[in-house]
């Protein structure tokens, strides 16, 4: 005789119980990735305050590095957007993963021409900056082109193709 209530199998059991630890651990990434972009931004806003106290030579000369700062608050809080959909779906997306290598590539991008005048006279050490320039635009540049085609794949093969509007 067979109850109506069947029993969970281990593997089902199991996999709740690493479903439940995977979200506790993603929770926790999320609060420790925010409470880092916050304490950057904190950081951030202080070097600005510092700066524009000790006058424009001072604030050219700390803009770079507070750009740097925000920049990577920008690829943090890109980060947490990612963990929160993983939160969500329990899926791995590729776009929020592109978007970020974009923003460091750009950011990296920044640094090196707001930094370039410091090497430009050492023909060798200059050369090397203008392969790393190119190829961080390279990257930008693949990196936009694998999200237009995630975009338009999205669009065309999972959402189906658009329907011509019958209210002409």
């Amino acid at each position: 005789m067979s109850d109506n209530h069947e029993e969970k199998s281990w593997t089902t059991k199991a996999s709740v119980y690493l479903g439940t630890a995977e979200s506790s651990v993603l929770v926790l990434i999320g609060i420790a990735l925010v409470l880092v972009a916050g304490l950057l931004l904190y950081s951030s806003m202080h070097d600005l305050w510092e700066a524009t106290a000790g006058g424009p030579k001072s604030i050219e000369h700390k803009s770079i590095e507070i750009l740097n700062t925000v920049l990577l608050v920008m690829m943090t809080m890109e980060i947490v957007y990612t963990v929160a959909i993983s939160l969500k779906s329990h899926t791995l997306n590729a776009e929020p993963f592109l978007i970020i290598g974009s923003i460091a590539a750009i950011r990296r991008m920044l640094v090196i021409t707001a930094t370039s005048t410091e090497t430009e006279t050492n023909p060798a050490i200059f050369h090397n900056t203008l392969v790393e320039l190119g190829l961080l635009a390279a990257t930008v540049v693949a990196m936009t082109v694998a999200i237009c085609i995630l975009r338009f794949s999205q669009r065309k093969y999972v959402e189906g193709p658009v329907q011509p509007d019958s209210h002409s």
